[in-house]
């Protein structure tokens, strides 16, 4: 006959079985070591991301000889420097852009009632269902010369303007792609603000610009500068918008070295410059985030 073991109780009344015991002894075990969560996602990470991007780095060196050559190519051609200050300017636009046009559309959201905050929520993410491809089509249908916009404008007795094929229109097209995700972080952070700080001001005697600007605005730079990070980051790597829009940014340049010429070697260099540029800003804005975070913390 099997026997089964049990374990005594502090009356001795109710033994129960030790298997029981077993269930919670390895959630704890398991909660005592929280990496071992985050192990999929992490592995999946590597395989995904951090892989192909070591081949492209070696590749940047190795290709077609081990060395340098392809970093000295890249800045010793007036063209790829040019290219990448205007991904580095364009990026910079549409992320200011973004935060203008998000910052009153994020406050909205938590300013008006419940039903209306929903209806502004569907708004920012239908675009999210809908490609990206046939977005930037009904771009280049609105911004060419004889489009909707300039024949407004003509309309009105002013002379067109030219929009397609200028970083101004890649400016407002990314901009509309990428507004969501400065939406998105700024609401996440301003419904989290008390109002009542703001109303308090207020009835101490300072006017509303006041108000807003002295009590409000700090508490929703994280928000900005979040979101902010976000773009910019995006922007850097966009390729179907400035490719149909009509500007040639860094990624156009990747995509013609690796696809057309077959140069792993150049194209390797131009991602890595550009992630490294990159890595560059985002360490040297880390503690004025930092700082602000703190600012609004203690606020």
């Amino acid at each position: 006959m099997s026997q089964t073991s049990h374990t005594p109780t502090a009356g001795g009344d109710h033994p129960r079985p030790s298997g029981a015991v077993q269930g919670p002894q390895r959630r704890l075990r398991l909660a005592a070591y929280p990496s071992l969560l985050a192990m999929p996602a992490l592995l999946l990470l590597i395989a995904a991301m951090g892989y192909p991007l070591l081949t492209v780095t070696l590749r940047s060196f190795s290709d077609p000889a081990w060395g340098l050559q392809n970093y000295v190519w890249f800045f010793s051609t007036p063209v790829n420097v040019t290219v990448l200050w205007r991904t580095f300017s364009i990026a910079a636009w549409v992320t200011i852009v973004c935060v203008i046009a998000a910052y009153p559309y994020a406050y909205l959201m938590t300013a008006v009632g419940p039903r209306l905050r929903l209806v502004l929520i569907l708004c920012v993410l239908v675009p999210f269902w809908v490609s990206g491809v046939v977005r930037t089509l009904a771009w280049v249908i609105l911004l060419q010369d004889s489009g909707i916009i300039n024949s407004v404008i003509r309309l009105l007795g002013f002379d067109g303007v030219k929009l397609i094929r200028t970083q101004t229109g890649v400016v407002i097209g990314m901009a509309q792609v990428l507004l969501p995700f400065m939406i998105l972080p700024l609401y996440s952070v301003m419904r989290g603000i008390d109002l009542r700080l703001v109303q308090a001001a207020r009835s101490l005697g300072a006017r509303p610009a006041r108000a807003f600007l002295q009590i409000y605005l700090p508490l929703s730079l994280p928000g900005v500068f979040a979101g902010a990070i976000i773009v910019f980051i995006l922007s850097l790597g966009f390729y179907i918008t400035p490719a149909l829009l009509g500007s040639t940014m860094l990624s156009t340049l990747v995509q013609s070295q690796v696809l057309s010429l077959l140069n792993w070697g150049r194209g390797g260099a131009m991602g890595g410059v550009l992630l490294v540029a990159t890595f560059v800003l985002l360490a040297l804005a880390a503690p004025l985030m930092r700082q602000r975070h703190k600012q609004a913390s203690r606020s």
